[in-house]
């Protein structure tokens, strides 16, 4: 069978001598170290958190911790191809451990310290590592609880006080121990047997990443983005991280920054937002959770003052998206945007104040807000990639991008989409197979092309929208009881508000975005017509045998309380037990729907009734449950809401004196309107 093919056309490459193209000549990851080092010790490459403070640490620095670690390793008896299994959180020691395994020919098998027992013997007795580092007293008992079974199973370190002691295992050794080892790394070794996190799947194979498709894959990144970066002074570009190291986008930004000469500071996931003023960043690397929080933060202080202030600032976003997607940006649009650019600044600030380029990992940040950023001043940069493509697979470009996609498919790399609204790739950074699996390896390649499990599709000029995943890894096995679609339409950014089953009640169509970790929980639509279901992941925590589940009452009750933080929302009371799938009664704050009513040009003669109902309103609503969603796990997700004009009250009986839902009261009350929300219409 001939398959449609299609090449990234050759003028897109970056003419002459950049960083990318000096690191698809090293032979392995532990090069970039030490040829920096060499080139110029006194280069910048990382910052240290270091009590409460950022310090910096030169190539020479960072040279010398390296060989100090990988001494060790080979000291305790670190063999090459031995795998070196790495349970810990997300900072400096890590990549500083990272780097002395492949400086050493070893082999990197990282697992986030959140990993279940059962996922973490799972892979111990998978991959049957030579040495071990892990933090927490759990990783370590399950560890070294295996140590009798496998013979091959040497030390197990805890990595709160491991590093010291694994460097002065080798201090008495000579640094050409190392040396050797390097020289001896070729482009096709393994450097990384990677276990993709998912909620979908609990037995996830190891994506074997050779050291020269990752070299490859962060060149090409650089390559990409390196007209803005070269716009930079020299030591000036500088990012800090809070994707998890243990998983794709986490380690593919670090291997790209010390290909680019982007000064690196890692942070726990979940600490971005609090590091951002004291790093000041000028390149962000984020996901659109993170963009999305910026601006619904600014948003909903403008909803906390007043309606004039709404206004204004819905003005400046209108003024900054306008400004972002004029083909010329003339005189008059120019004063346009400045008028705004006192709110504009607010949004820098939050981010640091120098942000000169935004790399937003894993698509879904919709049109709209991608825009606005880059009116505001701080392009972004939408890419994406799976564990078998080493990292990214396409990227937006200053000049060469379109909001609301993840860019072009990079250069040296075919695609094609399959009638099912697959993407195929060829060429470029792929992964060796997945570990210990051969027949998987080969279900993961159809005549060649390696079949990504994406869904996506790519309008005429090239630029890739994606839909989410078919399937959890890049294999040929469907998702044990997920519909795979026959046809691809259209892909949205967001869930689109389709028919509702009753008056004020909407239910969450597929929301596309896929997380670097999570995936998006199971959402059918409700159309007036039938329509055939599309299978998408979850952005839901991998709670289902991933990590230690929290009660369902407590996650529930997360739910709710992030919902009602919105100043649009007074009430909200979660329907799970008993029911098919999860479901919401939401009730709106009285004086914020006359301020929404005035500032989304609603008539004065407009009965609340009438506004919580206005499907713009619930388009607004649908957001916020839509994120509120990826907090919990698929089974609580909310897949349909029913939405009141009217408050519980006191004097109605259903609110406790003290403020709390009398929940059994409220469902006896609305039960009509509850069993609507599960009517699904069949006509």
């Amino acid at each position: 069978m001939v398959w449609p093919v299609f090449r990234v056309a050759e003028d897109e490459l970056v003419m002459g001598e950049t960083p990318g193209s000096l690191a698809r000549a090293q032979s392995g990851l532990g090069d970039q170290v030490y040829d920096v080092a060499t080139s110029d010790a006194h280069a910048q490459v990382f910052s240290v958190l270091e009590e409460g403070r950022w310090e910096r640490r030169t190539a020479g620095e960072f040279a010398t911790e390296v060989t100090a670690v990988a001494k060790g390793l080979v000291a305790a008896g670190v063999s090459e191809g031995d795998r070196v299994l790495v349970v810990a959180p997300s900072s400096h020691d890590w990549v500083r451990l990272a780097y002395a395994v492949w400086s050493v020919r070893g082999v990197l098998v990282p697992i986030p310290v959140a990993a279940s027992t059962e996922r973490l013997a799972h892979v111990v007795r998978e991959v049957r590592p030579a040495v071990a580092v892990v933090s927490g007293e759990r990783a370590q008992r399950v560890v070294q609880g295996l140590q009798r079974e496998l013979s091959d199973l040497g030390r197990v370190w805890r990595f709160e006080e491991g590093l010291p002691e694994v460097v002065s295992l080798g201090a008495y050794m000579d640094a050409t121990s190392v040396r050797f080892r390097r020289d001896a790394v070729v482009p096709e070794d393994p450097a990384v047997v990677l276990y993709p996190l998912s909620s979908v799947s609990r037995s996830m194979r190891g994506v074997v990443l050779s050291h020269g498709a990752l070299l490859s894959s962060a060149a090409d990144l650089v390559d990409r983005m390196w007209p803005r970066l070269s716009e930079l002074a020299a030591g000036r570009a500088s990012a800090v991280v809070d994707l998890p190291l243990s998983q794709l986008p986490g380690l593919a930004t670090v291997v790209a920054c010390v290909v680019g000469g982007v000064r690196l500071g890692v942070v726990e996931p979940g600490s971005l937002r609090a590091e951002l003023e004291r790093f000041k960043p000028t390149v962000l690397v984020c996901t659109p959770r993170v963009l999305e929080g910026v601006h619904g933060t600014e948003r909903a202080s403008a909803h906390s003052t007043d309606w004039d202030s709404v206004g204004t600032f819905n003005a400046a976003m209108d003024a900054a998206v306008q400004f972002d997607q004029a083909k010329k940006k003339g005189a008059w649009a120019r004063l346009s945007r400045s008028m705004y650019d006192w709110s504009f600044s607010k949004i820098r600030d939050v981010l640091g104040g120098r942000v000169h380029l935004a790399v937003c990992w894993g698509g879904g940040l919709p049109e709209r807000l991608d825009s606005y950023f880059g009116g505001v001043g701080v392009p972004v940069m939408q890419v994406y990639g799976i564990a078998e493509t080493a990292g990214v697979f396409s990227a937006n470009a200053v000049g060469d991008r379109v909001p609301g996609t993840v860019g072009r498919v990079l250069a040296d790399r075919r695609w094609w989409v399959s009638p099912e609204g697959e993407l195929h790739l060829q060429g470029g950074a792929v992964f060796l197979g997945y570990w210990a699996d051969a027949e998987g390896t080969r279900a993961a390649f159809r005549e060649g092309w390696l079949a990504t499990g994406v869904l996506a599709e790519v309008d005429e000029a090239g630029f890739v929208r994606v839909g989410g995943r078919l399937r959890p890894q890049a294999s040929l096995e469907p998702v044990p009881g997920r519909f795979v679609p026959s046809r691809v339409e259209r892909v949205s950014e967001r869930p689109v508000v389709e028919a509702a089953w009753a008056p004020g009640g909407v239910e969450e169509s597929a929301p596309v975005a896929e997380s670097e970790v999570f995936d998006e929980p199971w959402v059918s639509q409700a159309r007036s017509v039938r329509a055939e279901p599309v299978a998408v992941e979850s952005d839901a925590p991998a709670w289902s045998g991933e990590v230690e589940q929290p009660g369902d009452a407590e996650l529930v009750s997360g739910f709710e309380e992030r919902l009602r933080a919105h100043p649009l929302i007074s009430q909200v009371l979660v329907i799970v037990e008993g029911r098919p799938f999860a479901s919401a009664l939401v009730t709106l704050v009285r004086d914020q729907l006359e301020y929404w009513r005035l500032v989304n040009g609603r008539p004065l003669s407009m009965a609340p009734e009438e506004i919580a109902g206005d499907r713009d309103l619930l388009r607004e609503v649908q957001g916020l449950v839509y994120e509120a969603n990826r907090s919990v796990p698929r089974h609580l997700a909310v897949r349909s809401f029913h939405v009141l004009a009217e408050e519980f009250t006191v004097q109605s009986g259903l609110v406790h004196p003290s403020g709390g839902l009398r929940r059994d009261a409220v469902l006896r009350a609305f039960s009509e309107e509850i069993d609507g929300l599960y009517r699904v219409r069949r006509d």
